[in-house]
């Protein structure tokens, strides 16, 4: 090895960043959200790329439950150009929507790139710049698709709890034999809450904690159902928006309240030998402590609290004090060239489920494509053409 190798091989100075790669947009997020709005883009021509944190497309759904299916039956869960393949009426499984998800992708020839998880998100001049690791990348456009249901709303009094007791959430949750023996309490009574609870007491004493939600009136896959679901889902999809009076003023409520149990029912739970309980609202000695003051003995808990959006990594000024990011049918005003997209009632009831995801897709792609890539709209473009006195 020459000396000049040699004294390369030695220097302490960092490496050069590898350039960023630029594209027109980045779509953050390859699940329904991110795919819906790739479709759409690729309609009307546009170049873009779809950045993927797992290593397969669908890996959020099959990290899900084992026993998990829909709510919503086959023919209200497809993407925009392809059909849910299952019966109508059937309620796809965990692993069928995943797979799904994969074959969307394929036949549509979306360019999602997998294995690449977004650190940060900020403005770089006049564009936006995307950290993923070492890898960087340019965009003119982002597209916010990395989920409605990110982390768990697990109460930070959980931290106090023995360590010999088992805490799982639904995202690590998977069947009732990763279990150990004894007790388990749920905690939240919500659809996700009392599915879990139902399955666990089969084989260990359960209790499920929190307030009544109370039930829809039909089962899911009945003849009533079957009835009620179409002008419901017309209802929910194309009445409860944002651009309506009803919807506007049904938002904050459906924003804040637990949905009503669905598949199983509060008798089904007193028959498995389901304990219903109030509020798990701290710890006493290392074990759950309820609002009416018992002190629960148990070998688990499964936190069924919830989720919220994680946006730690969007280093933008476009938040409320809660964490929500502003914006009108998922268009963020304040940052030209920046949206979202899969938020629960982004602009319609439905906004976060397989089958309305895609109206809000093909307006942002239709933001997208109104835009000159100097961020303005042409709205805009023609507007100061003609302050300038120049010809449309």
């Amino acid at each position: 090895m020459n000396r000049q190798a040699t004294e390369e091989a030695h220097d302490p100075r960092p490496a050069p960043a590898a350039a960023p790669e630029r594209f027109e947009t980045v779509i953050v997020g390859g699940g329904q959200a991110g795919l819906a709005v790739g479709y759409h883009l690729a309609r009307r021509g546009r170049p873009f790329v779809i950045l993927d944190a797992n290593q397969r497309i669908g890996d959020v759904w099959r990290g899900r439950w084992d026993s998990l299916r829909l709510f919503t039956p086959a023919r209200y869960d497809g993407l925009p150009g392809m059909s849910f393949p299952a019966p109508a009426w059937s309620f796809p499984t965990k692993d069928e929507v995943a797979g799904y998800l994969e074959a969307y992708a394929t036949r549509f020839d979306l360019p999602v790139r997998t294995g690449v998880r977004v650190d940060r998100l900020s403005r770089d001049g006049d564009r936006y710049l995307l950290a993923a690791g070492e890898r960087r990348f340019q965009a003119d456009h982002v597209v916010v698709a990395s989920g409605a249901y990110q982390r768990p709303r697990i109460p930070a009094f959980a931290a106090g709890l023995d360590p010999g007791i088992l805490q799982l959430d639904p995202n690590r949750y998977r069947d009732p034999s990763q279990l150990p023996g004894g007790g388990v309490l749920v905690v939240g009574a919500g659809n996700s809450g009392a599915e879990i609870a139902f399955e666990v007491s089969r084989t260990h004493p359960t209790w499920l904690s929190g307030p009544d939600t109370g039930h829809i009136p039909v089962r899911p896959g009945s003849r009533w159902d079957r009835l009620v679901t179409p002008p419901f889902w017309w209802f929910a999809s194309r009445v409860l928006t944002v651009q309506t009076p009803i919807g506007r003023k049904v938002r904050p409520k459906a924003l804040t309240t637990t949905a009503p149990l669905e598949r199983v029912r509060p008798k089904e739970l007193a028959a498995a030998g389901v304990e219903r309980l109030p509020r798990t609202v701290g710890v006493r000695d290392g074990s759950p402590l309820l609002e009416d003051g018992r002190v629960m003995d148990v070998a688990t808990v499964l936190w069924c609290t919830g989720f919220r959006p994680d946006f730690a990594w969007v280093d933008l000024p476009v938040f409320d004090q809660d964490g929500v990011p502003r914006h009108h049918r998922g268009v963020v005003g304040s940052q030209p060239g920046l949206y979202f997209l899969g938020l629960w009632f982004l602009s319609a009831f439905t906004s976060s489920l397989l089958g309305g995801v895609g109206s809000d897709a093909d307006h942002i792609a239709r933001q997208i494509t109104s835009r000159h890539t100097d961020g303005r709209s042409a709205a805009e473009v023609l507007t100061a053409a003609r302050h300038a006195g120049q010809p449309d």
